[in-house]
């Protein structure tokens, strides 16, 4: 199958050969080596502040996004959301659950925030900012500068979900005063699902240590602690870790995350050159490299569309549920794809168009 999701995606040869070895036992100081530089890395790639530190969890994104809000904010918070699809919403979810005061700022659809939606949340006392960078379920890439200068004049806390955007879109987290970045193994990463990964600034640490997040399995403070031995609380996803290993020594040695972005964009905009003479609109004003959101322009279903590729061409793209099923599909830019592998994507749609299948 030719891989075109927005996670899991296709992995480096590399990393497919730790995913067949035996699992190591990992209380060593060989496995503590190897999670020291994996920190170092996450915090070099994110452009994080001295001090910083990473944090390794056993878990999809989601669990990251729910450890990143119990470990910084209490009930006595007041914070933002940004709402503009289905993982805006998980934000709002958590929120609810852990009884955390919030307001929800909905995009119109596909479309950014708006500098108005901000302005008349200044200045009332919010305590905490939480965006998913990328909202991957419509693809949209909210303007972070804009988030990040509002931020900074109401000195609040921001928390960025960038699991669909790092590696694809520039980040740079010391100078956008982001205090907490997660980030999932599955994505751009393109290892084995079930990894998430925080990143916290010494503030953000400081926050963690006066906290009382209400939970064991998810409280940082622990993790923050074994990590200063290159160790986690509980026994981790060890092979998974051993593969992002060899992913950030991957993207270190072929130029970092200037490089990986690069190329990332590249990939997108030839995809993008090359879908538009068929029958889809592009429903994002504000795209990241990481994925190309399409809705077919005729009464075709975006799922039917989906299911074509899967069954008859051996192509994955991402599909929607909900409101959005038959009406947006997703083409993702992430892992080990090439421009050889959208001329495919682009042959199999041009094949259907030719079948009548797209009108």
């Amino acid at each position: 199958m030719l891989n075109f999701t927005v996670g899991p995606v296709t992995s480096s040869e590399a990393v497919l050969k730790i995913g067949g070895q035996q699992i190591p036992y990992f209380r060593t100081k060989e496995f503590s080596d190897i999670m020291f530089e994996n920190e170092r890395l996450m915090c070099d790639f994110t452009n994080a502040p001295a001090g910083s530190r990473a944090v390794f969890l056993t878990g999809s994104g989601t669990a990251a996004m729910e450890a990143v809000v119990i470990n910084s904010f209490t009930p006595e918070d007041k914070v933002i959301i940004v709402n503009g699809g289905s993982f805006g919403q998980r934000f709002v979810q958590i929120c609810q659950i852990h009884h955390i005061p919030y307001t929800e700022i909905i995009p119109e659809f596909g479309q950014d925030i708006r500098d108005a939606q901000l302005l008349g949340l200044e200045g009332k006392g919010y305590t905490g900012f939480l965006v998913n960078l990328d909202e991957t379920s419509v693809g949209v890439l909210y303007d972070i500068e804009r988030i990040s200068a509002f931020c900074r004049r109401n000195n609040i806390f921001l928390i960025v979900d960038s699991i669909s955007s790092f590696l694809c879109d520039p980040f740079d987290m010391e100078s956008l005063g982001v205090q907490m970045m997660v980030t999932g193994s599955q994505k751009a990463l393109a290892c084995a699902p079930g990894v998430s990964v925080a990143v916290l600034s010494p503030e953000a640490v400081e926050r963690v240590y006066s906290m009382d997040a209400g939970c064991m399995y998810l409280d940082m403070k622990p993790a923050l602690k074994d990590g200063e031995r290159g160790q986690t609380p509980f026994t981790p996803a060890v092979g998974i870790l051993l593969q992002i290993h060899v992913r950030l020594k991957e993207i270190e040695i072929a130029g970092g995350t200037v490089q990986e972005v690069r190329r990332a964009a590249d990939l997108a905009a030839d995809f993008r050159e090359q879908i538009i003479k068929l029958p889809f609109e592009i429903v994002s004003d504000s795209l990241s490299n990481a994925v190309t959101p399409l809705s077919p322009i005729n009464s075709v279903s975006a799922y039917e569309i989906f299911l074509h590729l899967k069954d008859e061409y051996h192509i994955w793209v991402c599909p929607n549920g909900g409101a959005l099923r038959d009406r947006v599909f997703r083409v993702g830019h992430l892992g080990a794809l090439t421009k050889e592998d959208n001329r495919k994507l682009i042959e199999a749609l041009y094949d259907m168009k030719q079948r009548g299948l797209l009108e």
